[in-house]
């Protein structure tokens, strides 16, 4: 493959070269004084300063408030050998970093100086999603590179993204390369789960919790465990696998919970994991009003805030969980509470769980603050690389 050509030149303002000269990825169609050329979404450009001097190569798309995704901070050659080394540099730091299990994400887009790519494998099937208007155009090649690498039995693309119309691409999803069931057996440590990857939320599985919920799983010995928005039962299976003596997930999906029973039944904690159907803060309410109380509750909700707009009724979702959860909880039980919010920050977070403790007369104790998987890398440069917040609490 010959190199790709570079198609025009993207003078960068002042606003936004400390930024980016200090190693973020992302160009914002108000920091760009001019574009010279003829580029269109998914072409390669030039990024320069105002003086002239040259900050690296991206991907160009009109449609997008980020107007440039950059590649690289070089002017190197962007053909397949490009390619083929960051998939490679991807691919070795999962050998290093990934153990004990056969489901893990091996390209995290920005983080891997792919902006826009997602690939996450379930044993011998691959799943792509192609975010940037770039990436998208090149995604019979990064399949075929992939196929050289990895060697899966399959390929499947997940572009049903609502985040792709940002850019200006149409949703799509549907077999890239081979072809096999949909369907495809994990194993997290002790625990084994089925993944779909057709129908499942994102790529068909949570791996950046897979860390997380074998940390809580490890002080769950012995106890009765809550799991509040437990999908399809991952935190309650490790902990139930780890000695918990009762675990209730509630959710309010009859289908996810179909598949956590299924996957209690699977792992043989049939006996101890119960599962209500219910919208989790109605339950929560509910369970307060009674007599039960739980060693452990775990809180795993969807992301609350999408946008900045979105924080103020974030917070509040987040403090009226944790309240009710807290109130839920013996003393010196724990709390394991995330967010998946990347626009509420961490002392944010942190903030309104003291305040959800003191409206419940409640002392908490930090035992663990913790983040995504390490397969799930954050590029120090980018805070937007990390977005998930899991924190384990013992309440006094």
């Amino acid at each position: 493959m010959t190199p790709e050509p570079s198609t025009g030149r993207v003078l960068l303002q002042r606003i936004g070269e400390q930024r980016i000269a200090a190693g973020h990825l992302w160009i914002y169609a108000g920091e760009i004084s001019d574009v010279k050329g003829s580029s269109a979404a998914g072409d390669i450009v030039d990024v320069h300063t105002q003086a002239g001097r040259s900050i690296g190569r991206g991907f160009f798309n009109p449609h997008s408030k980020i107007r440039v995704r950059l590649l690289t901070f070089d002017e190197e050659a962007i053909d397949e050998h490009f390619w083929a080394s960051r998939l490679r540099r991807a691919d070795e730091l999962r050998r290093k970093v990934v153990s004990e299990t056969n489901a893990y994400r091996l390209v995290h887009g920005e983080s891997d100086f792919l902006p826009g790519l997602i690939v996450d494998r379930y044993a011998d099937l691959l799943v792509m999603q192609t975010l940037s208007f770039g990436l998208d155009r090149r995604k019979d090649m990064l399949a075929h590179l992939l196929a050289q690498l990895i060697k899966p039995e399959a390929i499947y693309v997940r572009n049903d993204s609502k985040s792709r119309a940002l850019e200006g691409l149409s949703l799509s999803q549907g077999f890239l390369q081979g072809r096999r069931a949909t369907t495809v057996d994990i194993y997290e440590g002790l625990a084994r789960f089925e993944v779909d990857v057709e129908r499942g939320q994102k790529t068909g599985w949570f791996c950046d919790q897979r860390e997380n919920r074998r940390a809580v799983a490890s002080i769950a010995k012995g106890m009765d465990v809550l799991e509040v928005f437990c999908h399809t039962g991952a935190f309650g299976i490790q902990a139930a696998l780890h000695g918990a003596q009762s675990v209730l997930g509630i959710d309010v999906s009859a289908e996810a919970l179909k598949s956590a029973s299924r996957h209690a039944d699977v792992n043989g904690v049939g006996a101890i994991c119960r599962y209500q159907e219910a919208d989790a803060f109605d339950a929560l309410r509910t369970l307060a009003r009674t007599d039960r109380r739980f060693d452990m509750v775990i809180l795993d909700p969807p992301a609350f805030a999408r946008s900045k707009h979105a924080i103020p009724h974030a917070l509040a979702g987040y403090k009226d969980i944790n309240l009710q959860a807290i109130r839920l909880i013996r003393p010196e039980g724990f709390l394991a509470t995330c967010s998946c919010s990347y626009h509420v920050g961490e002392q944010q977070f942190l903030a309104t769980i003291a305040s959800a403790a003191r409206d419940a007369k409640r002392q908490l104790k930090l035992i663990e603050n913790r983040s995504q998987a390490r397969d799930h890398p954050i590029l120090a440069t980018m805070p937007e690389t990390r977005y998930l917040k899991c924190c384990i609490f013992q309440v006094i």
